[in-house]
């Protein structure tokens, strides 16, 4: 069953056409990135799914209900974590979600989403004193403490460290496997490559492409690029016949882009073991998601929040 539904979705404000008639399914318990360049209507199909912003056209269903109409019965079930967020800052940790936790029927315990949010040590600390990242987790917690069916995650790792990032998609690969369905957006490419089970591109208010991380835009059956050392005293010229590509030098190393890798480094290594050789420095490198991603979008490179 699908726990968001969009259909001909459409949203203009004035002469500008945000979002241009896009369709797209998340099944429940699915974790679904939403990917796009600043500008490409990410925020506004966002904000119509959490029922925040009227749509001009187009069908829309999140958890079975519309999210125009709602209401108090689609906000208990539905988790928010956006890019920036204020709170009482006066309050302490354990105050603030014991506060919000209060406007839901079920929530979840308040010790329970302290610790798995990673903030069990500063429980008590009023909210001014943490840091960026311990505020960012607090967000988190915000979004989770309603015990929500479905999360959605603006940009949920902005501002963190490497150590802090990492440690935040292992919180969410666990709400996934409790069954939650999120929604993602995000500008980090491996980000959604780690997190998601599909995606999709938004560019000018289109879906430009959607499927799994590993298939999108066709990278699964994209050129594969092949680098490699020759052997001491090898030339370019002694490189077997068959290779299915034409090998290039470049700098110290040699490259092969192939549709065929396989069939390549049989050949390949068939040739340097022939020799009693190796080829140093070998890689295999497949089109990452974000060269896809460029592509679609035309960008220069992706837009950091």
């Amino acid at each position: 069953m699908a726990a968001i539904r969009v259909t001909g979705l459409r949203k203009a404000y004035g002469e500008l056409e945000a979002v241009r008639g896009i369709d797209f399914e998340v099944a429940e318990g699915e974790c679904f990135a939403l990917l796009g360049p600043n500008g490409a209507g990410k925020t506004t199909t966002v904000e119509i799914l959490e029922g925040y912003r009227d749509r001009d056209a187009g069908e829309v269903e999140v958890l079975g209900l519309d999210p125009a109409r709602g209401g108090r019965a689609l906000r208990e079930r539905v988790g928010i974590v956006l890019q920036s967020s204020g709170h009482f800052r006066e309050l302490s940790v354990r105050e603030v979600l014991e506060l919000f936790g209060g406007y839901y029927p079920r929530p979840r315990a308040t010790g329970e989403v302290i610790d798995l949010v990673g903030l069990g040590d500063k429980a008590g600390a009023r909210i001014k004193t943490l840091s960026g990242g311990q505020q960012r987790r607090l967000d988190l917690a915000l979004g989770l403490v309603g015990d929500p069916d479905l999360l959605f995650l603006d940009e949920p790792t902005t501002g963190f460290d490497p150590s802090a990032r990492r440690r935040s998609w292992e919180l969410i690969e666990s709400l996934r496997a409790l069954g939650k369905t999120i929604l993602l957006t995000t500008h980090y490419m491996d980000e959604a490559q780690n997190l998601a089970d599909r995606v999709a591109i938004l560019a000018a208010g289109r879906v430009v492409a959607a499927g799994t991380p590993d298939s999108l835009g066709g990278r699964d059956e994209g050129e594969t690029l092949i680098a490699f050392r020759l052997p001491a005293g090898a030339a370019l010229d002694d490189l077997p016949p068959g290779l299915p590509g034409r090998p290039e030098p470049r700098e110290d190393r040699v490259e092969l882009r192939t549709t065929e890798p396989t069939r390549a480094l049989r050949v390949l290594t068939g040739w340097a073991l022939a020799r009693g050789e190796e080829l140093d420095a070998l890689t295999v490198t497949r089109p990452s998601l974000e060269d896809v991603y460029l592509r679609l979008t035309n960008a220069p490179e992706p837009a950091h929040a």
